[in-house]
């Protein structure tokens, strides 16, 4: 396999050709910036100074943040502030449907930040979002973006009875890894999250999303990705990490398109309907598309 690997401690790798991104600044990604950027609504394109966002705006696709801009746990890839977060916007679900129908988006994307602070960590929210969009635009699918909620059924059987058409939690690394990449969070918990939600309805369509070049080895991979099968999860997301800043975690190694294309391949054989595996791929890249994809199967 072709990579690019850290040999030293705190060595900084340069970051290889195959990570430029071709941006496309269309005229229609220049209305859906300017409306957001005076809505005052957050999405993670900008928040995370996404590298698809120019391709996702020119096709219709936005990634909403949700119950406000700080959150509550310390992932230490994650570059959304750390703190105190303000009292729920209970205006916000409305608000964040009638900017879905103003950008025209045939998809939307709803996430949020963690709100331990929330006995139902912003469930209602995520609930109230779904059901005000699929109210005034009927035809837009909704796919959420969820955190685990401390492991709270009662939760996510809020977001579960608004019906979305996607569900998706990202396991973000492996097991191992948990305790330093993804604090306060819990590798199992997040994997019940999703065999709870096949049991609420085997129609549900599940996802999950991960980052490599964390320190994980190919065998701790493929763990996770047959873990995932187990639970019976219908999508799966692969992207190379970048790091945020030199506070964050670095990158420990660039993982070559190659063996994206070869974590794909296993991946479907493994039982997934679709695999999306890239080094620029984000966990709402081409979501409308990998929609698509899984109705045709089906």
């Amino acid at each position: 396999m072709k990579s690019i690997i850290l040999l030293k401690e705190n060595m900084q790798i340069r970051r290889p050709d195959w990570l430029k991104v071709d941006a496309v600044w269309g005229e229609k990604y220049r209305k859906i910036k300017s409306l957001l950027d005076r809505s005052g609504l957050h999405t993670v394109c900008q928040e995370a100074n996404c590298p698809n966002r120019s391709h996702c705006f020119d096709s219709g696709t936005a990634t909403f943040l949700i119950l406000g801009d700080i959150c509550t746990r310390g992932c230490r890839f994650c570059n959304v502030k750390r703190g105190v977060p303000l009292a729920v916007d209970k205006d916000e679900p409305k608000r964040v449907a009638e900017m879905v129908r103003e950008l025209e988006l045939q998809y939307a994307v709803i996430t949020s930040v963690t709100r331990d602070d929330l006995e139902d960590g912003g469930a209602f929210i995520f609930a109230e979002t779904i059901r005000e969009i699929k109210s005034l635009i009927p035809d837009c699918q909704v796919e959420v973006l969820i955190p685990d909620f401390a492991g709270s059924t009662q939760a996510l059987n809020a977001v579960l009875e608004a019906k979305p058409d996607v569900l998706n939690h990202n396991l973000e690394t492996v097991k191992r890894l948990y305790p330093e990449v993804r604090r306060g969070a819990d590798y199992r918990r997040s994997l019940n999250l999703f065999l709870y939600a096949k049991r609420y309805s085997e129609s549900t369509i599940t996802k999950s999303g991960i980052m490599l070049g964390l320190g994980e080895r190919q065998d701790e991979i493929i763990e996770l990705m047959s873990d995932l099968v187990d639970v019976e999860s219908n999508l799966l997301t692969i992207g190379q990490y970048l790091s945020p800043s030199k506070e964050h975690l670095q990158v420990t190694k660039f993982y070559h398109p190659d063996e994206f294309a070869e974590l794909k391949s296993l991946g479907e054989r493994m039982g997934f309907d679709h695999v999306e595996s890239g080094p620029l791929v984000r966990s709402s890249y081409h979501a409308k598309d990998q929609l698509k994809i899984i109705k045709e199967v089906g």
